[in-house]
């Protein structure tokens, strides 16, 4: 019973749209019409700016790392990760945006950030790397999940979130699969560094 409350809470607070708040608060604009469309983080660096950008990321890590810590509120016995999934679902099929969000990569973060944060630690320095060198935001996520996987190895972290980051990498991917296609042509936008 525990499992089905805390999976729908992190649900919830995955579902809500930070990307579509922000821009709607803040700048009287509904992202979803502009840009990509998408409900995430880089399209939000793209349309609204820097500082709309970075709200909007840390919200949406906050999301994952929030769902897999609420467990430890009520001392519950449950998988914490497994909870944090959820959160991950509910960014990608928001029930408070007609089930249209992200591609849940800083939500995806959030949730190793709950459970590990030396491992997240090390996802922030394979994006920002990997952005440095490709100037790809949708390549560096790729890239970066799985060098999540390959980290988690090596740092002998518990197979639960190997197995985990394995399935998140996989989906991460899957959700860029139209970016990867952008890429192999040439148009797929790359990111200008001041």
């Amino acid at each position: 019973m525990e499992y089905i409350l805390f999976a729908i809470i992190a649900y919830l607070l995955g579902s809500i749209p930070s990307a579509l708040i922000v821009g709607k608060v803040g700048y009287k604009l509904d992202i979803r019409e502009h840009g990509s469309g998408n409900l995430g983080a880089t399209n939000t660096f793209r349309v609204l700016g820097i500082k709309a950008g970075i709200i909007v990321t840390a919200a949406d890590i906050l999301k994952g790392t929030i769902a897999t810590l609420i467990p430890l509120l009520v001392d519950a016995d449950i998988y914490r990760l497994i909870i944090g999934l959820f959160a991950v679902v509910g960014h990608t099929y928001p029930l408070f945006a007609k089930f249209k969000g992200g591609k849940a990569v800083a939500t995806s973060g959030g949730i190793i950030l709950g459970v590990s944060p030396l491992l997240f630690l090390s996802i922030i320095i394979a994006f920002l790397l990997t952005l440095y060198l490709s100037k790809y935001v949708s390549l560096s996520s790729i890239i970066t999940g799985v060098v999540t996987v390959i980290v988690a190895v090596i740092l002998q972290e518990d197979i639960g979130l190997i197995i985990v980051s394995c399935a998140l990498a996989i989906f991460v991917s899957y959700r860029h699969k139209d970016n990867i296609k952008r890429i192999r042509n040439g148009t797929e936008p790359k990111i200008t560094w001041m």
